[in-house]
């Protein structure tokens, strides 16, 4: 089995919609490894040194490297393929529509109204996702350094203030950063209406926006 790869980027490129395909050249040869668009973003440079960790599979007789930025990204995948119904490309889509903190924090609460937000994944198989995963990250969290943050609103109100941000158009990953800030720095009750986590969270948002687009 092949753990990782350390070579010389030699090309990114899309295979189809949603493919990312790296070209690693290692001692003169080159290497094709599926990547996440996360991990195609940061891989830019022609030239520059990657080191990209693999998950090795084989399908319809033809070998198939799988390239990830770190062993708990590669790890978490492996655990979201042995989920009943869950293939490389669902697994991929997955991670590069929620950060891994996020991700795993979803799974193990059981937030399916996070999960959804990744194309193609409806709410029965997020819910099979948090039955079948919800156990074994518990546990795997531990060892690779992820922890479920506390902040944001409580559950009874918490699908209600992520969906009304979903449909403004923010993405997964910007309102749980959001959410977190607001419970944390701010330090708005969790006893808090709806509205009040809704209407900090935009102002938030829309702040960072102007910060980043002056």
């Amino acid at each position: 089995m092949i753990s990782y790869l350390k070579g010389i980027v030699a090309g990114v490129q899309t295979g189809s919609p949603n493919r990312w395909i790296l070209t690693l050249e290692v001692n003169g040869i080159g290497y094709d490894v599926y990547i996440p668009q996360r991990l195609a973003n940061q891989l830019t440079h022609n030239g520059d040194v990657a080191h990209i960790f693999t998950h090795y599979q084989i399908r319809e007789e033809l070998p198939i490297l799988y390239g990830f930025s770190s062993p708990a990204e590669r790890d978490l995948f492996r655990h979201l393929l042995s989920v009943t119904g869950i293939g490389t490309a669902m697994a991929i889509a997955l991670i590069d529509t929620l950060e891994l903190p996020e991700l795993v924090q979803a799974i193990i609460s059981g937030n399916t109204t996070m999960l959804v937000q990744t194309p193609g994944v409806g709410k029965k198989t997020a819910e099979r996702l948090c039955l079948e995963l919800k156990g074994k990250l518990v546990e795997w969290r531990k060892s690779a350094g992820f922890f479920v943050a506390t902040g944001g609103p409580p559950p009874a109100i918490l699908e209600e203030v992520q969906m009304t941000l979903f449909a403004l158009g923010y993405t997964p990953h910007e309102v749980s950063h959001a959410l977190h800030v607001i419970s944390e720095d701010i330090g708005l009750p969790k006893n808090s209406y709806p509205e009040d986590w809704i209407k900090q969270a935009i102002a938030h948002l829309s702040s960072n926006e102007i910060v980043n687009n002056p």
